[in-house]
């Protein structure tokens, strides 16, 4: 049995709440239930949040701000979102911890490989019907900016790419295409419908103002849930 760290939150008046919302960061709790028969159960969600990154593995850097907590900071108000809006969802990680420090299963002096067959490992054991996988870009052309959603080969996941990125090009005031991420490992072994969101360019002054602002956090935490109710409308 895998210990999964995951958040439970009461949610009321999510709207009037937005000044918190912004600046709100979950408790670590574990939302695993005694079944009365069959011992331990796992929870169940419509989408598992993956917050790309953790603990030792800080992903893209610009000076002292590091992708590990943006991810993070936009995991957690997504997941207040989507629950507040009836759209169950849970969180891979709540805090600054690495995965891989959770995986005892997979026998490899990796670090990275333990980090990423953990989080498709979950998505086994956390009866989900989607994966979200936020992330933060970088490159040297500073000049470079804006979101960039990548997908599987499959109908489902381009069209839930597609739904993301329209709603965070309107966010933006982009107009990118969604992608084929073919090398990516999560979009190879996830079995359920997957994309990768990198919601903008840590190393463009512009984007990584954006992705640092709690307020303007939120509003890329809206977009994305927006396009994920659309594709649910969609695929209903």
């Amino acid at each position: 049995m895998f210990v999964i760290r995951v958040t439970v939150f009461v949610l009321i008046g999510l709207l009037s709440l937005a000044p918190q919302l912004s600046a709100a960061v979950p408790e670590n709790k574990q939302q695993i239930a005694h079944a009365p028969e069959d011992g331990w159960t796992m929870p169940s969600a419509i989408v598992l949040i993956d917050a790309g990154h953790g603990g030792i593995d800080g992903g893209a850097t610009a000076g002292n701000t590091l992708e590990k907590d943006i991810n993070l900071a936009i995991a957690q108000k997504l997941y207040l979102l989507l629950n507040s809006q009836g759209i169950p969802a849970v969180l891979n990680r709540t805090g600054d911890y690495a995965l891989s420090e959770e995986n005892r299963w997979h026998v490899s002096r990796s670090r990275h490989k333990r980090d990423l067959s953990q989080r498709r490992q979950l998505t086994d054991e956390i009866e989900t019907t989607m994966l979200v996988s936020l992330h933060v870009n970088w490159t040297k052309d500073r000049s470079k900016h804006g979101p960039l959603v990548l997908h599987q080969s499959t109908g489902e996941s381009a069209l839930l790419a597609f739904c993301i990125q329209d709603t965070l090009n309107r966010q933006q005031q982009t107009a990118f295409y969604p992608r084929e991420g073919k090398p990516f490992y999560l979009l190879r072994k996830v079995d359920q419908p997957a994309v990768i969101v990198e919601m903008g360019f840590i190393s463009h002054e512009g984007d990584r103002t954006m992705l640092t602002d709690p307020r303007e956090q939120l509003r890329v935490a809206s977009a994305i849930a927006s396009g994920i109710r659309q594709y649910k409308w969609i695929t209903r």
